[in-house]
């Protein structure tokens, strides 16, 4: 028997999603308050949930964060949640990692574990945040399952490079007419239109992999013979670095405006928001790569992943310094895939891998 098997296996049978994740913050707290941690219930949300432990002597304080929230999917005979984002092993690992560690015992800092909410639907990293459950943190390091096509079981790498994610949603107001007089009207379709050509005609550097594009335009109604004076649209905007990002959200703010500005149309931004890319700490990632190398033999290379990760915010928004381990496990047919699957003795090794960690960085009591 396996302490992070079964607690993954027990986790993966109680799928919650964003902000309801009470059978799983209720089941984590009893777990870590058996084994000896402070443990601080309700951090930013009902479910947030935060374990110290303190060696008593002066020292680093750093944490290992997991997320615990789970993915709804719609199936034939209605909604259901499932694990499919690797959620409840990242949880197992964090857990298991710091019932090692409590057993041996700290030599100097404090470590914290974290067990965020919400992490799919991008709000529970700044919960926690801004509720002050993060703010003695100096130094955070998150895992995650990464699927065959970037590691296979018995690799990881100690830098997984997620890149920024942002959504931009607008309003075209124009001008209603009657269908035989479009001149005294201002078709908000037309201006819809031209804001879709403007964003695919935004220009970055061809260096720094992005995309944006509308993914979403409604416009009109029911009535055809009426010139419609309201437009909605959203688009997805993805780039490998923060900077990119940035001009990516300005060019876009002065396509939309200009574009319903030149028909007559004015153009409402309603909202902008998403996650920041990666920005760690490089002597983290590298203690990470030798803990990697201690565990596994060697470690792979970065990775860089266009998926998006509120993981981000405890760096660009509190300044912890950080660092994100991908792990590779046989996952397939992928994440966010209802009937993903992975090695279970993966996890074994990404617990060993965070143990070691906390060791280099804290220094534990006794023999590995």
């Amino acid at each position: 028997m396996s302490y992070v098997i079964d607690t993954y296996d027990y986790l993966h049978s109680i799928p919650e999603i964003g902000w309801q994740e009470y059978k799983t913050s209720a089941f984590l707290a009893g777990e870590l308050e058996a084994l000896g941690f402070e443990v601080r219930k309700e951090q930013g949300s009902d479910t947030g949930l935060v374990a110290v432990l303190d060696s008593g002597n002066q020292g680093p304080v750093l944490a290992l964060r997991a997320d615990m929230d789970a993915l709804e999917f719609e199936g034939e005979d209605g909604k259901y949640n499932v694990h499919a984002c690797g959620h409840d092993a990242h949880s197992a690992m964090v857990l298991a990692a710091g019932k090692i560690i409590k057993e041996r015992g700290l030599k100097k800092g404090k470590l914290y574990l974290v067990f965020q909410p919400a992490e799919e639907v991008l709000g529970g990293a700044m919960s926690m945040i801004e509720a002050g459950a993060v703010e003695e943190v100096e130094e955070m390091f998150g895992i995650h399952l990464r699927p065959i096509q970037e590691a296979g079981t018995g690799q990881a790498t100690p830098g997984l490079y997620h890149g920024a994610s942002y959504r931009i949603e607008a309003q075209i107001k124009g001008l209603n007419a009657h269908g035989a007089r479009p001149h005294l009207g201002i078709n908000a379709v037309d201006a819809a239109v031209q804001v879709v050509s403007a964003i695919n005609a935004i220009r970055v550097d061809p260096l720094v992999p992005h995309s944006i594009k509308v993914t979403r335009l409604i416009a009109g109604g029911d009535t055809v013979n009426l010139i419609p004076d309201r437009a909605s649209l959203a688009m997805d905007l993805r780039a490998q670095t923060n900077e990119v990002m940035e001009e990516l959200i300005s060019k876009a703010r002065l396509a939309i405006e200009k574009s319903a500005e030149a028909l007559g149309a004015e153009a409402q931004i309603l909202f902008v928001g998403g996650v920041p890319g990666a920005e760690y700490d490089a002597k983290l990632e590298e203690e990470a790569r030798l803990a990697i190398e201690e565990v596994l033999g060697q470690a792979l290379a970065p990775i860089k992943t266009v998926g998006g990760e509120d993981f981000h915010f405890y760096s660009k928004v509190a300044g912890i310094r950080t660092a994100y381990i991908g792990l590779g496990c046989g996952l397939s047919p992928g994440l966010h895939h209802p009937e993903m699957g992975f090695d279970k003795e993966a996890l074994k090794l990404g617990r060993d891998i965070l143990v070691k960690l906390v060791d280099r960085r804290l220094g534990l009591e006794g023999a590995l």
